[in-house]
Order: structure tokens, then sequence, then C-alpha cells
């Protein structure tokens, strides 16, 4: 009997992704991901109760975003001390990420101490408890069996979401028995710009499948690049500022391409484009060291001089002092800056200085999870709360869906085709509840399978 324990993004939420896999003879967990989207989810950022960090004898991660390495460092701080598995790319990445995580919760923590003395407020963690992160990672290449603990071999496939970023297969041999468990992770648009497309996997008794946007499919991305364009252009003619708040890893790379290309072809004037993130300049690094990872037609541009991390093109910003001095800026101009659900990071201070000017254009790029300050800017709040103070929004909000590293439904579909055939059971994590449904619902429709919504903590028997 295999048992798998949900840990995360479940019961309709879409971050804090975690799963713990249990045999007779050995324990593994798949991602430990920090929940985000408000008091409410980051009160849920504890490690899962009744779990001996000392019997889980690896942890697998599907990809380096936040809401799926967030809670690593907590094992560690707590004791665990087997290996990390993950691709290259993604090893390198969650140790920029989890870094930047841990550098910012002691930051909120002394904001809140300062402001609030009788609070006590303490960081989840520190950069201290992340500083062994790498020492117990062991580097796995895509579509090679790798044991993982007694009876458990993994396998990654390209999932076509971000650097790096991998389906986890898990081959469980029990008893005589041999079963086969797919973890899709977070897939990947199929014609998103610069990376190459998921895996399809041939087989699975059991498949744990994201659902983000499973009830509808994005924009065509020529659209999404028109209105992308048409939106600098009125930002360029009223000499106003452009926020971009993104995931400094995937989406800030993605936004920088296409900027690039509109500039090299001359469709759009250059203008002053800042990345006002240290962790996106880090990552930047990441991504000229994989080329290997990039799709035909980013290594095409290339070819041609066009790549999105040229310093001739876009200014980076480190310093905070560097950061401040953008607020007195004047426009044309655009910022992009973490986090991409606005929930931390730098963003927050270039959106309290700039939603009440009304030239303002704020391109929301990707998911926004319930409760997050970029949900409400979505949801067309005319304020809201930011490091406790009321922030009237008198500028422009456009949501691009086309721009984002989650699949649609179709592509959901198409991934989940070749697994189709034999007859696994399917569990829908990773979406809200409307989504999970819809994508349920054409699962049912049609592969003939009816998918189970699992709730935070249910037990998968297999």
């Amino acid at each position: 009997m295999v048992k798998i324990t949900i840990a995360g993004a479940a019961g309709g939420e879409v971050t804090g992704s975690s799963y713990i896999v249990e045999t007779e003879n050995a324990k593994v967990m798949v991602d430990a991901g920090m929940f985000q989207g408000g008091k409410a989810a980051e009160e849920k950022n504890r490690l899962p109760e009744d779990v001996d960090l000392q019997s889980i004898k690896a942890l697998l991660l599907t990809h380096a975003h936040l809401d799926h390495t967030g809670r690593v460092p907590l094992a560690l701080k707590n004791g665990y001390r087997n290996a990390i598995y993950a691709t290259p790319a993604t090893i390198d990445l969650t140790e920029i990420v989890l870094l930047d995580a841990a550098k910012i919760q002691e930051q909120d923590a002394n904001r809140k101490n300062r402001d609030h003395p009788q609070m006590h407020a303490e960081p989840l963690y520190t950069p201290e408890d992340v500083a062994v992160f790498r020492s117990q990672c062991k580097q796995v290449l895509l579509h090679q069996p790798i044991p993982v603990a007694e009876g458990i071999t993994a396998q990654f496939h390209e999932a076509g979401h971000i650097l790096g970023s991998a389906s986890i297969e898990l081959t469980v041999e029990e008893k005589g028995t041999k079963k086969t468990i797919v973890f899709s992770g977070d897939l990947g648009p199929h014609e998103l710009p610069l990376l190459r497309p998921f895996d399809q996997l041939p087989f699975a008794d059991l498949v744990f499948m994201e659902s983000t946007y499973g009830d509808r499919n994005h924009r065509s991305l020529y659209e999404t690049l028109q209105e992308f364009e048409q939106i600098i252009q009125n930002s360029v003619d009223q000499k106003g500022k452009i926020l971009i708040p993104a995931f400094a890893i995937g989406r800030t790379q993605q936004i920088l391409y296409h900027l690039a290309i509109l500039f090299f072809l001359k469709k759009i004037p250059p203008f002053p484009v800042f990345v006002d993130s240290p962790m996106a300049i880090e990552a930047g690094k990441v991504f000229t060291k994989y080329p290997d990872l990039f799709d035909e037609e980013a290594i095409e541009w290339k070819r041609q001089g066009v790549f999105p991390l040229d310093k001739s093109l876009f200014k980076f910003t480190t310093s905070v002092e560097e950061s401040k001095q953008l607020n007195d800026l004047k426009g044309p101009c655009a910022i992009i800056a973490g986090s991409g659900m606005c929930t931390a990071g730098r963003i927050q201070h270039h959106l309290k200085f700039n939603l009440p000017v009304r030239t303002t254009n704020v391109v929301i790029a990707g998911y926004q999870s319930n409760g997050s300050l970029g949900r409400h800017l979505v949801d067309g709040d005319r304020q809201v709360k930011i490091h406790g103070e009321t922030v009237d929004v008198r500028a422009s909000i456009h949501t691009l869906n086309g721009l984002s590293a989650h699949a649609g439904q179709s592509d959901l579909l198409t991934w989940f085709s070749s697994l189709s055939k034999g007859k696994p059971k399917v569990c829908l994590t990773h979406g809200e509840n409307p989504q999970r449904e819809a994508l349920a619902s054409a699962i049912e429709k049609n592969f003939g399978l009816k998918p189970s919504l699992p709730e935070l903590g249910d037990v998968v028997q297999l």
C-alpha cells in the first residue's frame, strides 16, 4: 500500500505545494512550498504535523518558485539532513529564491517590531537556515531514473514552466508489485517563448495534476503581445510609468525577452527599463548558464543579437538607495520588480508611491492568489492596504494572462492525454475550486475519467 498525504496546494488553494509519499519501506517528500496570499495563508507556513523529518529519506523539487520550495528551510532548520533532488537549474534558482525569502522575512519582522514593539515578530527562517541547502542537493538530469529511497525511483521530465522545471515520475516497488505516480508540478503553456515545451509522459497509476487555469485558455500569445505593445505605446505617449510586478524567476526574463524584441524590431522607441530586483539579476545569470534549455526561437533571436538580459537595453538596480531613486524618475519608463503577486518585495514600495498617479499603468502578467495585493488590484479595488497604509488606486490596471507561465485548459488536457490511456487515478491540486471543477469536468468529458478534488491533509492510497 502506497499512501500520499497532501500537505499543500489543495482544497482550492494554489500555493504551498507539497506531498508526502509513504510506503512500507520508505517515505519521501515532493516539494515543500510556501503558502502565499495574505495573513490567513501565511499562518499555514509550518511543517506538516506528525512528520518526523528523519523518517523522510528524500526531498524532490519540481521547480524553484517559492510556492514549491518556500518551506524547505523550515525542514533544514528542524533537522532534515537527507538529500534534496532537483535539476541543476532548479538548484541554482532555488538557492536564490530561498535566500531572498529569508531576507524579506527578516526585514518584515524588523519593521513589525519597530512599529509594534509588543509583537515580538520572528521570521520563519533566516539566511543562516538556508546556508546548508546546496550541500544537501543532488543534481538530476532529465529522463534518467535515479534511486531516491528503498524501492522508490524518480525520473524528471521537462515541464516547460520556468528554467529547470520538471514533472516528477515516481516508480514504487513493493512486495513484487510496481506502481507509477506522476506529479505534474507546474506546467507551462505550449507556446511559451524562451523555454522548451513540456514532455508528455507515457503511463501512470496515479496522477497529481495542477489546475491553476483549469477553467480557461489564455489569449493567444500574438494577441497578448499586441495588447502589451499598445499599453507600452500609450504609456510612452502619456510620459507615464509602467509598473510590472513579476516573479524574479521566469516572468521577469519573459517580459525582458519581449521588450528586447520590440526594441530590436523598432516597434517601440527604446525607453528606460529598470529591473529593480537583486533576485532577478541573479536569476538572469543562471539563465545565461543553461542555454541548452532554451527553445529554438530563443536560440535564433540570440544568434541575431537579441537576448533578454542585454545590459545595453535594460538597467539593473541592486541597492535600496537605487530603488528609492526610481520614485523621483519621470516617465516614460518601466519598473519590473517582485514579488509577482505583490505580496512582498520592492514592487510594494513602487505601487504605494505610484498607484495614486493617473498616468501609471500596472501590468499584471501572472496568476494572483486570493487575498494577495495583486488580486485586489485585478479585482478593481479602488483602495488597497500597503505596509498598513491605505493607498488610493487611480492608476490603470491591465491583466495579461497570455503571458502566464501556466498552461491553460487545452494545454493541460494535451499534457494529460498520453497518460489517460492507462486510465489512472487522477487528483487535481494547485487550483482554486472553480478551476479544479472545470478541469475535472473536461477530463471526464474527454477521457472518461472522474478526477478527485482533495482537501489539505487528505491521504490518497494506491
